[in-house]
């Protein structure tokens, strides 16, 4: 509940044509004052010296800096500012909190931005277990539920049409939703990041700092904090196993389109075929990668997240493990009277996937890439405070 004080403030910035900030972009901007008079972290990852550019921060600002933070619990356990401290500065989770509301912001359309609350483990769970009935409803009603009845063939299955009916607009809307969020996005914060046109160098280095993951090793290279102030990479590698295993189940896939539309090879592919190589390494990495996170996840100092997006990063999690380890148990099933049966629970989880991929935890590496992209630009432009540095 608002107090009186506050409602007179923000009616007062409205009539100024000013933007009002949300509570918890007020408590950034807060702890930003104070790490900026501090600046014993400045050496930590790239939000810190992006911070020390700026004196006052704004909404655009808040929004740029909070996707810049990695989230690596670094400067929390480096800060003598820290809970129990009064001033109780906790930047990851300060941080976190914005995130959350950047993506929800920024959603597109803009009706579907409380999606973001909503979209936990259980909802994940839920629609992937309802879309995979509907597939193995459908099959038991055509009678090809068993691969005796169908042969080994995917597409006596599912016609291969029918799958780019039913997948084709799911993805499509995914990622449209997703460029139009970024785009809005990199349009608030461009002028706050002093306005200078993306260059080659600096798109250069954004993408080696994405591809590295650079800022999971804590600015130093000894990794992130998880559970307590201890330094580990096994955060930085779990997101490596991730990010890399999704990237060759998506290659795979453009392999399969390329060989089905190019060259009138149709699925299923044996081995030494690059899709089921790519698809093979991908899966079993993604597979791991996620065990990995969903531990940590579970294993994380309640100080450094935000623990209200924590049931929207376990459902991304698992629905991540859900599509490697069915597509690994569907190569594995191939000629098996239960093919159909795991091709159905496969489909089903990978249209969940993709159905929340614009409203969930995906939205973090988007915006995330952008900031770097920024971050790399403004760093390359002289600094008027002539404070810091990079």
């Amino acid at each position: 509940m608002q107090t009186l004080d506050a409602l007179t403030r923000d009616a007062r910035a409205l009539a100024n044509g000013d933007v009002v900030l949300s509570a918890a972009e007020t408590e950034v901007a807060r702890q930003l004052q104070i790490c900026n008079a501090c600046r014993y972290c400045e050496g930590f990852c790239a939000m810190f010296p992006a911070m020390t550019r700026r004196l006052a921060f704004d909404k655009a600002d808040i929004h740029y800096l909070a996707n810049l933070c990695h989230n690596c619990g670094a400067c929390l356990h480096a800060c003598q500012y820290a809970p129990p401290h009064e001033f109780a500065v906790n930047v990851p989770q300060a941080m976190a909190q914005v995130r959350g509301q950047t993506y929800a912001d920024y959603a597109w359309p803009a009706a579907l931005g409380g999606l973001y609350k909503r979209n936990g483990l259980f909802v994940a769970l839920a629609l992937a277990a309802a879309l995979s009935a509907f597939l193995l409803l459908a099959l038991h009603m055509n009678g090809t539920l068993v691969a005796a009845q169908v042969g080994a063939n995917f597409y006596s299955v599912f016609p291969h049409n029918l799958l780019v009916t039913m997948f084709a607009p799911v993805f499509l809307f995914a990622a449209l939703a997703l460029g139009m969020g970024v785009r809005r996005f990199w349009h608030d914060i461009t002028p706050a990041t002093s306005g200078a046109p993306l260059s080659y160098p600096a798109g250069e280095e954004a993408t080696q700092a994405v591809l590295t993951m650079k800022y999971l090793d804590g600015g130093h290279g000894e990794g992130c904090n998880n559970e307590d102030d201890a330094f580990s990479l096994s955060r930085q590698r779990a997101h490596h196993l991730t990010f890399y295993g999704f990237m060759l189940c998506f290659a795979a896939t453009s392999v399969a389109t390329v060989y089905h539309y190019a060259f009138g090879w149709q699925a299923p592919y044996d081995l030494p075929s690059l899709p089921k190589i790519l698809g093979a390494v991908g899966g079993v990495s993604l597979l791991l990668g996620t065990l990995g996170l969903f531990k940590l996840k579970l294993q994380r100092h309640p100080l450094h997240s935000d623990a209200a997006q924590k049931p929207m990063d376990l459902g991304f999690i698992a629905l991540l493990f859900l599509t490697s380890l069915t597509g690994l148990a569907l190569w594995l099933a191939r000629g098996h009277n239960a093919m159909p049966a795991l091709l159905a629970l496969h489909l089903g989880v990978v249209m969940a996937l993709f159905a929340t991929l614009p409203y969930g935890k995906f939205a973090h590496g988007i915006f995330r890439t952008a900031a770097l992209l920024r971050f790399a630009v403004e760093k390359r432009q002289p600094n008027r405070l002539g404070l810091g540095g990079e």
